[in-house]
């Protein structure tokens, strides 16, 4: 099946706002393909197939430099640090108000990296932020409360078993891994919420933070959150 220069580029366009290639770049690597396709070998050595995997490893490598992160502009790296700012002193403006609950964990930083940083990135998205965060947490509170085991094998398991039910449930999201964490290590302060813990600092918190996210993010032009739900 062939594409028109206009498919191809609305394809691109769907790509994660973090990698970088250019409908150029496609068309090289495709037009090396039908050549070699018609070649008389083709279907009888590995030569010519692997050397057209080569050959797309390195023009993406000469377009990417050394790795697949772009380079964003002076303009979207402001934003980035304006709307990620924003994020996390709502968040300490609330346990201000509030100074007798807990708003802010390390995990919501790394959160606010994605929906601030990476806006496209599909574990940035909101399914994964709140779905993600949530059942770590659930799998660190409950590994807390019901083994009595070493804090190092419940941190351990608590990221391992978060891992595979972010996958299972489509909601993977890398901070999560730090909430389930968090439960596990997090002090006593962490310990006495038990299930709370959901509620306060990570629903309310991440509701924060994804209500700033859709503010900011949709306020330019260059952004636009979520790519789905």
């Amino acid at each position: 099946m062939k594409y028109t220069r206009n498919q191809i580029q609305h394809a691109l366009d769907k790509m994660p706002g973090f990698l970088d290639i250019s409908i150029n770049d496609i068309e090289e690597i495709l037009t090396l393909l039908e050549k070699e396709k018609h070649s008389d070998d083709w279907h009888t050595t590995l030569k010519r197939p692997l050397r057209v995997a080569k050959y797309g490893m390195v023009k993406l490598k000469r377009g990417w430099g050394t790795s697949l992160i772009k380079h964003v502009k002076g303009v979207e790296i402001l934003l980035s640090g304006v709307f990620s700012f924003l994020g996390v002193a709502a968040l300490g403006g609330l346990n201000v108000l509030k100074p007798e609950h807990l708003f802010i964990i390390g995990s919501f930083g790394a959160s606010s990296v994605l929906l601030f940083g990476a806006p496209r990135s599909p574990l940035a998205q909101p399914r994964n932020l709140i779905g993600g965060h949530l059942i770590s947490a659930a799998i660190g509170v409950t590994l807390h409360l019901y083994l009595d085991q070493p804090m190092w094998l419940l941190g351990a398991l608590s990221v391992s078993l978060s891992v595979m039910a972010m996958h299972l449930t489509k909601t993977l999201h890398p901070p999560g891994g730090a909430t389930a964490l968090i439960a596990v290590i997090g002090g006593q302060k962490i310990y006495d919420l038990k299930y709370m813990y959901l509620i306060s600092p990570v629903l309310i918190s991440l509701l924060t933070l994804l209500i700033i996210a859709l503010i900011t993010n949709n306020s330019v032009r260059s952004r636009k959150y979520p790519e789905f739900w």
